[in-house]
C-alpha cells in the first residue's frame, strides 16, 4: 500500500513525533493513503513555516505483514471510540493508547473544530458525532511505535512548487 507524508522537509527514515500538545492518534509519525491530502498539507505547512519547501514523501507500507504482527486499531467512520481516543489524546500529550497502529478519519478543519468542542467541554460528544456525520473528512494512519515503522519504506520525495 502507497502512503504520503506532506511536510517541509524530506523524511527517508521516519520518526515518531512527540509534541507538547496533544495530536490525533497521539505521538507517531502521520501518513494518509490520499496523495492530495498529503499535498494540501504540505502546501498549509509550508505557507505557515514561511518556507518554499512543500514536500510530499512517498512510502510503500506493507498492511499484510503489519496485520500480522501489530496491534492495529482501525476505526471505519466516526464512532464514540474513534471521538474518546481523540479526545483524550488531544487533551493529554503523554498518553499511550498501546497500538502500534492507528488508522481512521482525520480531525482537521470543521471536524477538528467540533472535537475541540468537545475537548474544551463546550459540546457533549454524542452532539458532536451527530454533527460529524455531515461533514466530511480525509484519512490518516499513524504509526504510533518504533517497531511499526520498520513496515513503511521510503520511495521518493516530491517538492511541490
Amino acid at each position: 500500500m502507497i502512503v504520503y507524508h506532506g511536510g517541509t522537509d524530506i523524511i527517508t527514515e521516519p520518526q515518531i513525533l512527540v509534541t507538547s500538545t496533544g495530536r490525533d492518534f497521539g505521538a507517531g509519525f502521520y501518513t494518509t493513503d490520499i496523495e492530495e491530502q498529503a499535498l494540501k498539507w504540505a502546501k498549509r505547512l509550508a505557507k505557515f513555516r514561511k518556507t518554499e519547501n512543500a514536500i510530499i514523501n512517498t512510502y510503500e507500507f506493507d498492511m499484510s505483514g503489519a496485520k500480522n504482527t501489530l496491534k492495529i486499531e482501525s476505526f471505519e467512520g466516526y464512532t464514540m471510540e474513534w471521538l474518546d481516543l481523540i479526545v483524550v489524546c488531544r487533551m493529554d500529550g503523554r498518553f499511550i493508547h498501546g497500538f502500534d497502529i492507528v488508522t481512521g478519519k482525520i480531525a482537521n478543519d470543521d471536524v477538528g473544530e467540533t472535537v475541540q468542542t468537545v475537548v474544551d467541554g463546550l459540546a457533549p460528544k454524542e452532539f458532536a458525532l451527530t454533527k460529524l456525520t455531515y461533514l466530511s473528512a480525509n484519512n490518516q494512519i499513524c504509526f504510533c511505535t518504533e517497531v511499526s515503522l520498520s513496515y513503511i519504506h521510503f520511495i521518493k520525495a516530491e517538492r511541490l512548487l
